[in-house]
């Protein structure tokens, strides 16, 4: 992935690159972030790769439902990485305040609203989250990886973000239906990319 980086090059500003994987699933559309890239970003990385997600989401069409994934809730455990993802979350809504975001948090709270309500009823994540940023690239890989085979999930992507130039990854499993799909987003990025620079 190095090389690849060293040529394309990072976007103007951007503290780093990171990568963004769909799953179609049959109860909906959602987006992990980071499966390829960051080993373990900081606050300010995790903060600009949730900016940056959001971003990728919304030009997909979908409204980015972002959910800041721990093995601890809101609080309940001060190991160092569920305090760098509550402070992502404290960080992202100075930010950028009109984000649906909110975190730490486990991954059933993230899906499951009624359960979230009763555990902690002021999150400021309403419905079933769509973006999950992971507090490492272990995490986000397995996650993924769990999903797409257990649940029967379509994958698309991983897509980089914070890039100067439109590219993206086909990873070893693809299929010629993924390859379909990634040359599809690459082609809606492109064009996004191209609109905003008018």
């Amino acid at each position: 992935m190095g090389h690849v980086l060293d040529v394309i090059g990072k976007a103007e500003g951007v503290l780093g690159v990171s990568a963004l994987s769909t799953l179609i699933m049959p109860s909906g559309t959602f987006f992990l972030c980071d499966t390829q890239v960051s080993e373990k970003p900081t606050v300010e990385e995790l903060a600009e790769m949730i900016r940056l997600s959001a971003e990728a989401v919304s030009r997909l069409g979908e409204v980015p439902k972002i959910a800041l994934l721990s093995h601890s809730n809101f609080g309940a455990a001060p190991t160092e990485s569920a305090v760098r993802m509550r402070r992502a979350v404290e960080l992202v809504t100075q930010q950028a305040p009109d984000l649906e975001i909110d975190g730490e948090m486990q991954a059933d709270l993230a899906l499951d609203e009624d359960l979230r309500q009763r555990i902690f009823p002021n999150s400021r994540l309403k419905g079933q989250a769509n973006l999950m940023i992971l507090p490492d690239l272990n995490a986000a890989n397995i996650a993924f990886n769990l999903l797409k085979s257990l649940g029967g999930g379509l994958p698309i992507g991983p897509m980089l973000i914070g890039t100067a130039k439109p590219v993206h990854i086909l990873t070893p499993s693809v299929t010629a239906r993924g390859i379909v799909n990634m040359s599809a987003l690459a082609v809606v990025d492109a064009q996004s990319r191209m609109a905003e620079n008018s």
